[in-house]
């Protein structure tokens, strides 16, 4: 499952029901997890376009009153559970080398790249956001920002050690890191990795990145 929970499950509806002022309405977070797991299911088997309340609900177990508690549209509801996705983060590499770091980076992203949820949600919704900036904006939070930050931290520690000139230009660096895998993955969309490319690609950017 892509998205990570914030707080304990048996103690989110206890600390729910403390805030809610009287009158108010307790949305189960059980629930809620239940109707974005639904969603990405969602997603992966019918697309953006295909994809309704009904089924999301049907999926989840639920009614359709309750996803409308929590979201009023399908597009609000898709924006929050891909937005949610930012918060998964990527492990920040600290093998003590810049080529070590691009390879453990590359090997964790390709697998979350490749998981078969993954690999169908995120060319449906490029495609989506195109056609709608609101999708647009929440894609490049989910997916970019996230691995940007990890990358960011790579470039960092390696002008530390001396591997890469403190003056280098850093989004030719982030580029020069994040593209060439997200090219092949979602782009070229192939099928499987020939074999060394992540530790190839790994030394390729490693070379590339001291050479700015």
């Amino acid at each position: 499952m892509l998205v990570r929970m914030t707080t304990d499950a048996d103690e989110a509806p206890k600390r729910a029901r403390r805030r809610a002022p009287a009158g108010a309405a307790v949305l189960r977070e059980d629930v809620t997890e239940a109707i974005r797991a639904a969603v990405f299911e969602e997603l992966a088997t019918v697309g953006y376009a295909r994809m309704s309340i009904e089924g999301i609900a049907r999926r989840a177990g639920v009614g359709k009153t309750a996803v409308y508690r929590r979201w009023r549209s399908k597009l609000h509801l898709v924006l929050d559970v891909v937005s949610a996705m930012a918060v998964l983060g990527l492990p920040a590499p600290d093998t003590g080398s810049l080529e070590g770091d691009l390879r453990l980076l590359y090997e964790v992203t390709s697998r979350a790249l490749r998981h078969p949820v993954a690999s169908q949600i995120i060319p449906d919704l490029q495609a989506e956001a195109a056609r709608n900036p609101e999708i647009a904006e929440a894609l490049q939070k989910a997916v970019r920002d996230g691995q940007d930050g990890v990358a960011s931290g790579i470039v960092a520690a390696a002008v530390r050690r001396g591997d890469i000139r403190p003056d280098a230009d850093p989004a030719l660096a982030l580029d020069l890191i994040s593209g060439p895998l997200y090219w092949r993955s979602l782009v070229i969309r192939a099928p499987q990795l020939p074999k060394d490319y992540l530790p190839n690609l790994a030394r390729a950017t490693a070379g590339a990145l001291a050479a700015l």
